[in-house]
């Protein structure tokens, strides 16, 4: 595993660009060129609950890094529990690692994915670079639509496997934007489609979290049998606001979450 906290994150960076074409043109847009820092607010991860992949195992990665456990969330309808994971560091980036809980999943959908994670050499997980190793399965473009009908979560991960599935732009350490509202007119007047799904705007003031993000960009993947442009990953946005003790608050809202899953569902 990474030893260096800010290894780790530059790797799952360049391989999230790889298939986030997008990520560089929004850094452009915001202004980086002209010295603005991008600050990372957090990353999500997404996985099965099934060994040797579950939750507990990708998040191993950052606890040896000196991470610690924050909230606990359940998303009955998309069947996914999640945690976030925090660092002692207020810089360092939060990880959002969510599974998906199989078990309350169709007999169908539990065979496809018991098969596909029997392909995972148990000794990789633990591997330095498993978090952004990509796919460890062969799966065929039937088998993705077969998944889709009933998971968007689980087509996603047979398709992309283990990488970051968002970075996200911290908007408190923007100098220009002070508002998720003006981070949207910005994506939009160049061209983004922004995810609408519970609002453009997600969160409130009062949840001391506002977020937003892209639809994820489409992105041709090479499965067994032929190439498809799917979606790939997307880019959020988050304003927090200070708690009653003046600190800024470092969790997620759970119902805000739901609807950011939908980042990478088809539109249109």
């Amino acid at each position: 595993m990474h030893t260096d906290r800010n290894a780790l994150f530059q790797q799952l960076w360049r391989n999230y660009q790889e298939v986030t074409p997008s990520a560089e043109e929004i850094h452009r847009i915001l202004g980086a060129e002209e010295g603005q820092a991008i600050i990372n607010d957090h990353i999500a991860l997404r996985t099965f609950n099934l060994a040797p992949v579950g939750l507990d195992a990708l998040a191993e990665h950052f606890l040896s890094l000196g991470y610690v456990q924050g909230g606990e969330y359940h998303f009955e309808a998309k069947k996914l529990y999640a945690r976030h994971y925090e660092h002692p560091d207020p810089d360092a980036p939060k990880v959002f690692i969510s599974e998906l809980l199989v078990e309350q999943c169709s007999p169908e959908l539990q065979a496809i994915v018991k098969d596909l994670v029997a392909q995972v050499d148990p000794g990789r997980v633990k591997a330095d670079d498993f978090l952004y190793s990509g796919r460890h399965w062969d799966v065929d473009y039937q088998t993705y639509r077969t998944l889709l009908e009933e998971s968007e979560y689980a087509a996603w991960m047979a398709a992309w496997g283990y990488r970051a599935n968002h970075f996200t732009v911290s908007i408190n350490h923007l100098n220009q934007f002070e508002t998720v509202l003006e981070i949207n007119q910005l994506l939009k007047d160049n061209g983004y489609a922004v995810n609408a799904s519970g609002g453009e705007v997600k969160g409130s003031p009062a949840e001391l979290l506002e977020q937003s993000s892209t639809m994820a960009d489409r992105i041709p993947v090479q499965f067994s049998d032929r190439e498809e442009t799917i979606p790939s990953c997307f880019y959020e946005f988050a304003r927090r606001y200070p708690k009653a003790d003046g600190e800024l608050y470092s969790g997620f809202v759970a119902a805000s979450a739901d609807k950011i899953f939908e980042s990478t569902n088809a539109s249109g």
